[in-house]
């Protein structure tokens, strides 16, 4: 995953959780997200971090790739509110947005 405005990669692999049994377990269970690693949800307007174990990073993006909502360092047990113009969510390591210097406005893609 590629922000284009700057050219920093927030992630090498991407894994995509599309299907409903993808989407609803999410990272949970998961004991870390790997540097290098994202876990794309789509469709998705908002996520929870309840029974995670670890924080994350999250970037809501719209239907054109473009950041509409980052959020860093997301620690367990919380919830975002709902971002009705969101396409998809894009959940990376904590610190991930802040090392690639990535912001709402942005467009973020899926190529490396």
């Amino acid at each position: 995953m590629l922000n284009q405005r700057n050219g920093f990669v927030l992630a090498e692999r991407v894994e995509r959780a599309t299907g409903v049994w993808n989407r609803m377990r999410g990272l949970l269970g998961r004991r870390e997200l790997p540097p290098g690693d994202a876990l794309a949800i789509e469709p998705c307007t908002s996520i929870h971090t309840f029974f995670m174990r670890f924080a994350i990073d999250a970037v809501f993006l719209g239907r054109d790739g473009k950041v509409i909502r980052a959020l860093s360092n997301l620690r367990p047990f919380r919830a975002t509110r709902i971002y009705p113009s969101a396409a998809q969510v894009v959940e990376l390591p904590a610190g991930t947005l802040a090392r690639t210097d990535t912001r709402v406005g942005d467009r973020l893609s899926f190529d490396v």
